[in-house]
């Protein structure tokens, strides 16, 4: 995958041009701006000094301009660290995840007896507060100091010894937490912290023997993959993830959340039949009666299905379907972070047709969305919206939102 070049892109921002504005300067298409600073394609020699009288640079400074700058999800982890992120060690982070991984996988130390006394609270009524709190926060990150506060007292609880039931239920907290750790991670667009967090809670499940547990960790996984657009990555972790759902509590719905996201991943490699096949596994969710979702890491009921069915007939390039799945799923009171999803997948349809009102009018709710939730997962979907723009440039109302949608890609 090609890295942007975001310093030649906000050095064209900050000189007052539109992509449009600059192409025409320059003497080439629109296109050709969007592949310059999408990192596909460099500018010939004979065309640099006129690009660095254009963007008041010499030719050393175009040179720099022209290095390719790491994509988001490359960006050092921040993850449940206080203070200001500028500030803040990535090292810290993921000693604290190691730290509790070797935990995890060593064996425990067997305690004379059970523990008694204390008043620390039951592994899953902490976290069943920390998921509410997740989802009522407009800001994700604003959860991360209490997420960190419980991992590390779950890290101090795990080195001390410990009887057979007791590390059991420290593994099922453990599995529980990482698991909402990654979720922080993954709506920042921090892809390698969130996977480093779904393979720690889905050892900690293995090792608490929680299938469904272990199965969403791995589903959660997966959507790395999905959003990182390398679908095909996802599949063997979907499938790992169906067989073990399989030997869960066939009452919860575990099975038909991991099959909603195999379709999503089938759809992305351009496998229709199984993608199809995998939807309609997902939608036998209705035959569930009684308590078949936690609210924390299984919250899946089967009303994302219409938001999921129209995002894989996008991807399997069946527009129509798309379309009539995803009006139907923008009206129905989903999350901010799946709002923002089928926004950007209506834009995107938008774009398919040349309708520019229309692409305006959904980014534009995408990027007030973004702004509101401070969601860079939001921006990222918006970000996948270059290429299909790319034939539309020449309308200044297309020129103008990918340079805001270069202004948040920048800030996530």
């Amino acid at each position: 995958m090609a890295a942007r070049r975001n310093r030649l892109a906000e050095r064209r921002i900050a000189l007052g041009y539109s992509q449009e504005g600059l192409a025409e300067a320059v003497g080439v298409a629109t296109s050709t701006i969007v592949r310059w600073e999408a990192g596909r394609a460099t500018p010939q020699p004979y065309m640099r000094p006129k690009i660095a009288r254009l963007l008041k640079a010499t030719p050393e400074e175009l040179d720099s301009l022209l290095v390719s700058s790491p994509e988001p999800i490359v960006q050092p982890p921040v993850l449940l660290a206080d203070g200001d992120p500028d500030d803040m060690l990535r090292r810290d982070v993921l000693a604290l995840i190691a730290a509790t991984g070797a935990l995890i996988a060593l064996p425990g130390t067997a305690a004379a007896a059970e523990p008694v006394g204390g008043a620390r609270p039951r592994s899953a009524d902490a976290a069943t507060v920390l998921w509410q709190a997740y989802r009522l926060a407009d800001h994700k990150r604003d959860v991360e100091p209490l997420v960190r506060q419980q991992i590390a007292r779950l890290a101090e609880s795990l080195a001390r010894p410990l009887s057979g039931s007791e590390r059991l239920r420290l593994c099922s907290q453990g599995a529980d937490l990482y698991q909402l750790a990654g979720e922080i991670a993954f709506d920042a667009n921090r892809y390698e912290v969130a996977a480093q967090c779904y393979t720690l809670a889905a050892s900690a499940a293995k090792e608490a023997g929680a299938m469904d547990m272990w199965a969403c960790a791995l589903t959660r996984h997966a959507f790395t993959y999905l959003y990182d657009r390398r679908p095909a990555g996802a599949v063997p972790l979907l499938e790992a993830a169906l067989r073990i759902a399989e030997q869960g509590d066939p009452q919860l719905s575990t099975r038909y959340w991991v099959a909603s996201v195999q379709a999503e991943a089938y759809a992305g490699v351009g496998d229709a039949d199984e993608c199809l096949r995998a939807l309609d596994q997902a939608d036998q969710v209705g035959n569930l009666s009684g308590e078949f979702q936690n609210g924390g890491w299984l919250r899946f009921d089967g009303s994302r299905l219409y938001e999921q069915r129209g995002v894989c007939h996008l991807a399997l390039g069946h527009a129509d379907a798309a379309e009539r799945y995803l009006s139907v799923a923008v009206h129905q009171g989903l999350s901010a972070r799946r709002q923002g999803a089928v926004l950007a997948g209506l834009a995107e349809l938008g774009a398919r047709h040349r309708d520019v009102d229309r692409v305006v009018h959904y980014s534009g709710a995408a990027l007030d969305l973004a702004d509101r939730t401070g969601s860079g997962y939001i921006v990222r979907k918006l970000d996948s919206l270059r290429g299909p723009l790319a034939p539309l440039m020449a309308d200044p109302r297309v020129s103008n939102l990918t340079d805001q949608i270069t202004y948040r890609g920048a800030a996530s």
